[in-house]
Formats: C-alpha cells, structure tokens, sequence
C-alpha cells in the first residue's frame, strides 16, 4: 500500500519542478512512510511513497521496464500477480523483482489498456509510456484505492493519491463546487466523479484515462456489474459455491512479507473473515477490537466469543465514548468535508491494528453485495407494495396517511410509518434517496440560504442516484439499489472512510468480501438468496454458519458508531455552537444563520435530535477553517 503523485505536461516538454513535485510527495508521507523517489523528464514527473509489504528489498517506485521505456507509480495489490507473470515470462518478458508492482509495466506492453481487465485486486495506478508519450491511470473495479487528478488552464494534468496532494499545486483552483456541497449535506459525502473543488476530479471506479500528449484524454469503464438473477438457484449449491469462493479470496489476501492480522468487530462479516483466516493459518490470528464502556455502543463480546473460538492473539481496546479527541483532525484526514461519523472508531481500531501488523483484512463490502443492511429490506417491501397499486393512487392514498401521521425519528423503524407512507407515495429512485439520506429535501431547504440555492440551478443529488440505477438495467427494486450503492455508497463513503483511516496510520486493508469476482459472481443471485423473512444476507450467513456462532449471526445488526447526540449536550456543547453559529459558517453564503442557530437551540435543550445535521455542519465548518488557513498545525494529517 503506497501513494502516488505526478505532473504531466499534455501539451508539451516544459520542465517539471522538483521541489512542488516534492512537497506534493511529501503531503502524503502518511500513505508510505518505507521510502520515496521521483523521477523526473522533459514534461513528466512522477512521486511514489511506499508501505513495504511485499518483496521489501526491490519494490521501489517508480519501477520501469528493462530499458526504461515505460515506468509506473502504483498503489495497492494484485493478488493474482504471480500467475500473470508466470504468464507474461512465458511471452518472453523479463522481471527483475518477485513484486506486483513490475506485472503492470509488462502487462501494459502486452495487453496495453485492457491490462486492468488481467488484474484481480485493489489498485490505483500511473504509468508512462515515452514510446508512445501516453500517460495512462486507472482505478480497480469497486474502488477501492483513490485516484484524484486536475486538468489545469496551463495544460499541466496533477494527479495523486489524495486531494491534499493537489492542493500543494499553486495552479489548483480552490473554488468550490455548490453542487458538491448540495451532495454532501444529502448523502454525507461528495460523490464521484466530484470533488468538493470545480478544478478536481475523482477517477470513478473501474475508470481508465489514456492521455498520449497533444491529443484530448479518452477514459471509459471498464467493468460492470450485471444485476440479473439468474445465478446459481439452487441454495445448498450456491452456498457451497461461496464458501469456496470466500475461501479461496482471504487465501489471496494472506499473501504479505510483513506481520498481518485482521479487525474482529463482532459482526457477521469480520466473523467470518477470521474464521476462515484461522483455517488457513499455521499461527494465531491476530485480531483487533474497540470497545466502549457504554454497552449501546460496544460489540467487543461478541468479538472476544470468536476470538476464543479460533484461540486468536485478540487484542482490544477500550474506548471512552466521550473522547473525542479526532474530531479537529478529520478534515486534514479526509481533505474535503465528510460527515461518517463511524470514522473516528475505524480510525482509532486502525491505530491498534499498527502498534502490532502492517496488513489487516477487514470485513468490508458484505452488506452491499449479499443485501445486509435494513434498507434493502424495506426498500424491497416497499417495491411490493408499489407493484400492486398504480402510480396515482399510491401518491393520493400514501401522501395523504404521510400528512396526517405524526413525525416520530425517535422511534424504531417499525413505528416510524410516516417515512414508510412517505416512500410509498415516491417512486423507487425517489424512495431510496429518501431512506439514505443524511439530511432530508426540506431539511437541506431550511439551512441553505437564498441566495445558495439559486447558485445551485437546480441540482438535487438524487441526480447521482438517478444515473446509476438507470445503468443497473433491471427493474427490480433490491438489485437498482444494491447496484447503487456500488457504485456510490461503498466508493464514497466507506471505501474512503477505511482508506483514510487506515492510511493515516500506515496500515494496509484488504476487503476479501470485496473480491470483485465474489462481488460480480453475488450480483446474480436471486432475491430470495439475499432476503428471507427480516433478516438479510441470508446466503452469506448460511455460508458462515460453520465458522460463526448461531447467535452472533442471527443478532440484530449494530452500527459502529459513537453518541453523537449524547456529545452535542455535553463535551461538545460549547465547540458545537461556537462552530455552527459563528463567523465562518454565517460568512461562507451557504447557510440561513437563524435556521443553524435554532437547529442548536432545539438539540442542546433536548426538544430534538438533530445530532445528523449539527455533525455535517460540524464536519464543513472544520473544512472551510482549513481550507481558508485557519487549521492550526496540530490538526496536519
């Protein structure tokens, strides 16, 4: 795991400076404390950081060919590397390292673009062909390493792993996006292919870019998911099937030359990860937990129940839940505004994970590939609902219970009914959009300013939502939003949630649930293998029950997250108010000041809980103190 700069003149052989091309490199030192290098030429210049974890001794970057034609600066592992260089040996390439990092370069000059398409793993990646004077990025199928890059006025491109690299570039425009922010405060995260900057971008999952100087960039998507049902119906041999296949894929990600070990929250999917880590594993499995002494927050029993089960070297560490000592630092994590507050626990278990690995296999990406979380239920009932009723009398029907029944957020979902009446009178985008949001249509309206939301034109974020679930191409409701949250959720939010985290401290993560041939292989099953009754993720828990206690795997799910509410009364009282009602948020533009103020006002006295808004607005106040100058030294990433 590594980070990656670079400056590419698309127009010509300017010289590339070497102190900015440094200081860029250096913004991430977080991201490969191992090593670094440059390397410079007539109108390129390219930056690596390295976290040493496989062949320490000879897997420097940038890496070249053998005549130094073709070069690359890369990010992340292809667990399938050794077979494809048996493959490429055989084609007549030589390999002067046992590393990755050297398949790329060959792969290219073998199979040119379509190189991604050989590649099974996580991966962002730059690489320079003089031959032929391209310049070629590209990103894994899910998204999983970030690749961020600015074209700018002068014809210079700047790419790098994270947006506090750009932002070293005195070309780099700081002006903001409105519709980023519009996004943000819908969906707690700013989207891809946006940054919160107009000059910036995100390479979208499973995105390449050729860009052969003189000529204008080509990108495309090179992999999809295809949402179809028609996999495997017979349960016990489905399965079967996935046993195998999760097998195989943690067997992939053990491959490391350093220590390794894996985060064990107490959740089915982390569970099941160790379980099957312990079978392949001549050694105990070192673990790692974060526990709370507030029991509505703390899953660490659970976790220590398959601890001792598989007889893990678990370590675990307790959390106070009122320290909330991260909360100035996260904007020089994340670089723009993020509002997963669930951030701060994966920060702090990342951080135990390194006083003792390099590498930590997490259990990320079950929920969305196999229908874990509640929405998906409710959505897919909902859908059952809708099928039966046409469109005019559900709106008539459904909006009028939704009007007259009374607001109750406090309560269990179940008891919530005027949301459930609210997303029957929508359509299927518009009710999805509805249950994930962070901050609501008429929320959002009230906290932005007039003059804002003309700035907007007109943009709703639901605009996102909209062109992916048109893409899944089937009109089954679980399937659109599961292929939406794909492609939006996982890469926005908790992709970039872990990678900071996890980064900031110098620590690898691999997701084998997200194995994107296990990924590709669930978007095909039938619904039925997904939901049963109330419970989702009815294949995977299947496939898990001879490695995970019954009553681990059938317990409600819990979130990991932090009292919030119970922060913005007491410890944080002060700070919040100081934030949401003071200058920076008032003079930004962005906001009705009365409208935060009596947000504030509400939740400190307890009438409401408005805990969700108060931390996004916490969380862009943050922002715009550092991105105007005002973050002090101790909040540097």
């Amino acid at each position: 795991m590594c980070g990656l700069v670079g400056i590419f003149d698309s127009r010509g052989k300017r010289p590339i400076d070497r102190a900015l091309l440094s200081r860029m490199n250096d913004a991430i030192r977080h991201r490969g404390p191992d090593g670094d290098d440059i390397h410079l030429e007539p109108g390129l210049g390219l930056g690596h950081r390295r976290l040493a974890i496989i062949d320490l001794a000879h897997g420097d970057q940038p890496l070249f060919n053998e005549d130094h034609s073709v070069m690359v600066v890369y990010n992340g592992e292809i667990y399938n590397f050794q077979p494809l260089m048996q493959e490429l040996e055989s084609l007549g390439h030589r390999f002067r390292t046992r590393c990755d990092t050297e398949v790329i370069v060959h792969a290219w000059e073998e199979w040119g673009a379509d190189c991604v398409k050989r590649f099974r793993g996580m991966f962002a990646f730059a690489l320079w062909d003089s031959n032929v004077e391209t310049l070629f990025l590209a990103r894994d199928r899910l998204g999983k390493k970030p690749l961020y890059y600015a074209a700018l006025t002068d014809g210079s491109v700047i790419f790098g792993s994270e947006l506090k690299a750009l932002m070293q570039h005195p070309g780099l425009s700081r002006e903001i996006d409105p519709r980023s922010i519009e996004d943000y405060f819908a969906l707690g995260y700013v989207p891809e292919p946006r940054t919160i900057y107009k000059a910036a971008a995100k390479l979208e999952p499973a995105e390449r870019m050729v860009w052969r100087r003189g000529e204008a960039p080509r990108k495309d998507i090179y992999w999809d998911l295809r949402m179809s049902q028609d996999g495997p119906a017979d349960f016990a041999e489905a399965q079967e099937s996935l046993l195998e296949r999760l097998t195989e894929a943690v067997r992939m990600r053990l491959m490391s030359d350093v220590p390794l070990g894996a985060f064990l929250s107490g959740g089915v999917d982390s569970s099941g990860v160790v379980g099957l880590m312990a079978q392949q594993s001549d050694q105990p499995v070192n673990t790692f937990c974060i526990g709370f002494d507030d029991r509505a927050f703390d899953e660490s029993n659970y976790a220590q129940q398959v601890a001792s089960r598989y007889e893990t070297d678990h370590r675990m560490r307790v959390v106070d839940p009122n320290a909330f000592d991260l909360v100035d630092r996260l904007a020089g994590i994340y670089d723009e505004p993020f509002a997963d507050s669930s951030s701060i626990p994966t920060y702090r278990v990342c951080a135990l994970a390194r006083e003792h690995v390099t590498v930590a296999l997490s259990g990320d990406g079950g929920d969305e590939a196999f229908a874990g979380y509640r929405r998906y239920l409710w959505h897919h009932r909902e859908g059952q609902v809708r099928a039966l009723l046409p469109k005019a009398a559900r709106r008539s029907v459904f909006g009028t219970l939704a009007r007259l029944y009374p607001k109750m957020d406090w309560a269990p979902r179940a008891l919530r009914a005027k949301n459930t009446f609210e997303e029957l009178a929508m359509d299927p985008l518009e009710a999805f959009f509805h249950s994930i949001s962070v901050l609501s249509d008429d929320m959002r309206a009230s906290i932005f300013s007039a003059d804002f939301k003309r700035e907007l034109q007109g943009h709703h974020a639901k605009e996102t939502l909209q062109r992916h679930m048109a893409a899944a191409d089937t009109d089954v409701p679980l399937l659109q939003a599961q292929y939406t949250d794909i492609k939006t959720w996982l890469p926005g939010d908790i992709l970039v949630k872990v990678d900071r985290a996890s980064m900031a401290n110098s620590l690898e993560v691999r997701a084998p649930l997200l194995d994107h041939e296990i990924v590709a292989w669930a978007s095909a099953l039938p619904v039925s293998h997904k939901l049963e009754g109330r419970n989702g993720k009815r294949l995977l828990k299947s496939a898990f029950e001879s490695l995970v206690p019954s009553d681990l795997l059938y317990r409600p799910k819990q979130g990991f997250s932090i009292p919030l509410a119970a922060w913005f009364r007491g410890p944080l009282a002060e700070k919040l108010r100081a934030a949401v009602t003071g200058p920076i948020l008032a003079d930004s533009g962005y906001f009705d000041p009365a409208t935060l103020a009596g947000l504030v006002d509400r939740h400190q006295s307890g009438l409401r809980d408005h805990s969700p808004v108060l931390w996004s607005l916490l969380m862009f106040e943050s922002f715009l103190r550092r991105d105007q100058g005002y973050a002090p030294a101790s909040e540097a990433a």
